[in-house]
């Protein structure tokens, strides 16, 4: 009896022990979860488990996060990463925000994306009518609260042009790293130099406008470009302003985006090259045809450059509609996060009444909603339409055209 005693004494004693274990390895996990993910008590883990479950792939999540994850929508927007300081530490963009973001809580996220997840302490996002107005208004955030783990979009690029020069009887075309309201036209911008220049060198051998500076047309001696019929040769006043206007005019439908004209004319001196067995000569022209059509899918979606477009520019599919203004090297989104002095309504009241008025210079803010609006609707020109409001009388004719009413779009 005695010995069964000890042997239960034993047990028991043992049941014990390992219950002490297993209340210090909870107590253990308790802090744990304190420090890690804000959960304070055994109630806290129920509420866990009963939470909506945003997908399987998730591992355990921040308390704070597991509200924030569940309700993100189905839409395009901006998202935010707040630390448990409530500070941004990372913004995103997105065509589908629950898409995106649960990524960074799947076991097979980056390693980038893990450390911004366990940092997080909560989410926030702005649901947007289009991923190109998420894609501006990531941009623009960035710049605004500079968080720790957004690498790229701190500053703003360096943009490139393509400058007609207007103040000259025989305007000329050059790259430009400036933009400015000084009376010429300017195409673009483009995101490097690279492009510009490229786009420039097919304009050059394509169509026959003068490449030399002002100092040396003043001199009144022609160049072998002449000779090669690369030039219309205003340096020894063979031609006259009118014609000269023509071949700009070319130059411009090619910049604007209209190709067929400039692989014509390409193809057909390439043709003619060939037939007089100037084969060398031939290979490069059939160089400059093949960076034509690499350029081709590129190519602005504006018919105007771009400090004199005024078009209200429609997106639209299946999932959403958006609509952005350009008037006159200002971009207007409709219905924006970040308000400016002037709305996009307004705006186009200001034009059809004739109170537009430029300023005096464009900020870098404006010139990176350019860029980044020209980039996404060239990629996307297939959910595009271009109204040009010189094509309606007033803002009411536009909005039939559209096919809603002013408080639709309000």
């Amino acid at each position: 009896m005695v010995k069964h005693f000890r042997i239960q004494h034993k047990n028991v004693h043992r049941a014990l022990g390992d219950a002490l274990v297993t209340a210090k390895l909870f107590l253990k996990l308790l802090k744990k979860l304190k420090e890690d993910y804000n959960y304070e008590n055994v109630s806290d883990l129920v509420d866990f488990q009963t939470a909506p479950q945003v997908s399987k792939s998730f591992r355990l999540v921040k308390k704070k996060l597991v509200g924030d994850l569940a309700s993100l929508p189905d839409s395009p927007g901006v998202y935010f990463f707040r630390d448990a300081k409530d500070k941004i530490v990372y913004i995103g963009k997105a065509k589908s925000l629950k898409k995106r973001v649960k990524n960074y809580f799947s076991s097979s996220a980056a390693r980038k994306a893990k450390k911004i997840a366990r940092h997080a302490n909560r989410l926030g996002f702005h649901v947007t009518k289009s991923e190109l107005s998420a894609l501006v208004l990531e941009a623009e955030l960035i710049k605004v609260h500079r968080p720790q783990y957004n690498t790229m979009l701190k500053k703003f690029s360096q943009n490139y042009f393509i400058k007609v020069k207007l103040n000259h009887d025989f305007p000329d075309v050059k790259v430009a790293t400036d933009f400015d309201f000084d009376g010429n036209d300017y195409f673009g911008p483009y995101s490097n130099r690279y492009t510009a220049t490229q786009l420039r060198e097919i304009a050059d051998k394509t169509f026959a406008l003068r490449e030399c500076s002002d100092k040396v047309l003043m001199k009144k001696k022609k160049c072998y470009l002449l000779d090669i019929k690369r030039c219309l040769a205003p340096c020894i006043d063979e031609v006259n302003v009118k014609e000269y206007d023509d071949e700009l005019q070319n130059v411009y439908e090619f910049l604007s985006g209209k190709n067929q004209n400039a692989v014509n004319r390409l193809l057909a001196k390439m043709k003619n090259l060939s037939e007089r067995q100037k084969y060398e000569e031939a290979a490069e022209i059939r160089d400059t045809v093949n960076m034509l059509l690499n350029q081709l899918s590129r190519s602005s979606i504006l018919a105007e450059p771009i400090n004199k477009v005024n078009a209200l520019i429609e997106i639209r599919d299946s999932e959403f509609t958006d609509y952005i203004l350009f008037l006159e090297g200002r971009v207007f989104l409709h219905d924006y996060y970040i308000k400016e002095q002037d709305y996009f309504e307004t705006a186009l009241d200001d034009f059809f009444e004739g109170t537009f008025h430029l300023l005096a210079g464009m900020e870098d803010k404006d010139l990176e909603k350019i860029k980044i609006s020209l980039s996404w609707l060239v990629k996307n020109r297939n959910l595009v339409r271009v109204h040009y409001l010189k094509d309606y009388e007033s803002k009411n004719e536009l909005f039939t055209k559209l096919k809603f009413t002013t408080s639709e779009i309000q």
